[in-house]
């Protein structure tokens, strides 16, 4: 029988972390948001042609709320820190927001022709 070295803390360890590299780019990563926009047949050239003008007014709200939403998140954080939780309002007023812009750039990036709600929800 031929004798093994035995094997130093730092080879197994370095061993260890190829084999999780290895695995990390087998599976792809998996996120809690997802956006899936679909490719619009035919747009409407009218508001393709003012969409410049429609989008202003909720720019405008977008970035108030963006930094209110701002303001909100530097809460939580601290929110966080103390109970170890993310208040339910201050989740879904953040959430909102983040919903609303993400209309607003479709919107206004041409991926979608429906004209966006001033809304959070």
């Amino acid at each position: 029988m031929s004798e093994q070295k035995p094997e130093t803390a730092a080879e197994s360890k370095e061993e260890q972390m190829s084999e999780q590299k290895a695995e990390a780019r087998k599976e792809p990563a998996v996120y809690p948001v997802a956006v899936s926009v679909a490719r619009p047949e035919k747009l409407s050239r009218l508001t393709t042609f003012f969409r410049a003008i429609m989008v202003i007014p909720h720019t405008i709200c977008v970035a108030g709320i963006g930094i209110a939403a701002g303001v909100v998140d530097f809460i939580a954080w601290w929110a966080i820190l103390v109970t170890g939780r993310f208040p339910r309002g201050l989740f879904d007023f953040v959430l909102g927001y983040l919903r609303w812009a993400t209309r607003v750039w479709g919107y206004s990036l041409l991926l979608t022709d429906k004209y966006p709600p001033f809304d959070l929800k």
